[in-house]
């Protein structure tokens, strides 16, 4: 989808991204071979040329940082599949909802392959070396949530990464409410464990675990690598059904 995405070109809307869909051109280098087809006026195609070879230079390079900054945040998704091999689906839990009051407790991140958890107190200071290693990051509900806390508690890390916060995307095709309802209307069942757990349930646990419980630390890790494994399932399940939606507006 990235490939053939041009909103991120200066002077381009998704109206005229949807005329140049609607001349069945699929990717850069088919606008590059049919751009005559795009009924605007040859000034106009030049300088969009212009600008996909360049987006076509730096997706070559892997650069998601240009992405990143010129692709509208809520069409980040569009770069999934081109990115995946370089993905953090991330999920904090917390002390509670401030980030003026409250402290990250546990800071999952899952790669597609393993997972890795960190814990204040324990190893919470790894996060800012491991989260710079990914190119593109997978959350739900993380542009209000998790991404500003873990940038108010680590201001050194500075999150360039192309960023999918799944909530939105997700709404856009039907998907609605919390991470939980959403894996239920998609069959996706946690372990008895965890099932039914939510996030005041984690601030308990947390708290049970200070005062010395330590099966409630490893429930809790449990809860959260949940969370971050099934937001790779839930992208895998639904993403053609975003490309569909966004095909035929």
């Amino acid at each position: 989808m990235l490939n053939n995405t041009y909103i991120h070109i200066p002077g381009v809307g998704k109206t005229l991204e949807q005329k140049i869909w609607a001349q069945g051109i699929h990717t850069w280098e088919e606008f590059l071979e049919m751009e005559d087809r795009v009924p605007i006026p040859s000034s106009r195609r030049t300088r969009i040329c212009e600008e996909v070879r360049k987006s076509s230079e730096h997706l070559a390079a892997k650069d998601h940082c240009f992405f990143s900054q010129c692709l509208p945040s809520a069409e980040h998704w569009r770069a999934y599949p081109l990115f995946s091999d370089s993905v953090a689906f991330v999920d904090i839990e917390t002390t509670g909802l401030s980030k003026s009051r409250d402290k990250i407790t546990i800071v999952g991140i899952y790669n597609g392959k393993e997972s890795k958890t960190y814990i204040k107190d324990i190893n919470l200071e790894d996060l800012v070396e491991e989260i710079s290693k990914y190119r593109l990051l997978v959350s739900f509900n993380g542009a209000r949530f998790d991404l500003p806390f873990i940038k108010s508690e680590f201001p050194e890390i500075e999150l360039k990464q192309l960023h999918i916060d799944l909530m939105y995307p997700l709404r856009r095709i039907g998907y609605n409410g919390g991470l939980k309802n959403i894996e239920k209307s998609l069959g996706i069942f946690r372990g008895n464990d965890t099932e039914g757990l939510t996030g005041f349930d984690a601030v308990r646990l947390w708290r049970r675990y200070e005062r010395g419980d330590r099966e409630a630390l490893d429930k809790l890790v449990k809860y959260n690598r949940d969370d971050i494994v099934n937001l790779k399932t839930i992208i895998e399940l639904t993403y053609p059904r975003m490309v569909e939606s966004a095909l035929k507006k």
